[in-house]
């Protein structure tokens, strides 16, 4: 037996993001909802760079967001469940992972990775 996500008659999946609700089908991304409700960025470095999905595979950490409370979850790699709350990633530029590492956007810094 496999777990079906909830779904609204539309057989969407409903969440919000920043108060503001997002639907994608089951089993798309986070990410996907964000990017198909117009939402390109979700989160800023510390000089106010825009930063949204970039890899897309989990690769890098551009499309950080906050999900039921919980920093550093990567929007690419979490499939969108019914009622999430989704919220921008904040922080003073440098995010702790879920790993226990700190990573910062070496882009922003011009610091080789």
């Amino acid at each position: 037996m496999s777990a079906t996500p909830n779904t609204t008659p539309t057989g969407e999946v409903q969440a919000t993001f920043e108060g503001e609700p997002i639907a994608c089908a089951p089993g798309a991304s986070v990410a996907a909802a964000l990017i198909s409700t117009g939402k390109n960025a979700w989160r800023a470095t510390r000089s106010g760079a825009s930063r949204g999905l970039f890899c897309g595979i989990g690769v890098c950490f551009d499309c950080l967001v906050e999900i039921d409370g919980e920093s550093g979850q990567r929007a690419c790699m979490i499939p969108l469940a019914e009622g999430m709350d989704v919220r921008a990633a904040s922080g003073p530029g440098a995010t702790e992972h879920p790993s226990g590492a700190v990573g910062t956007d070496s882009r922003e810094t011009g610091d080789a990775a």
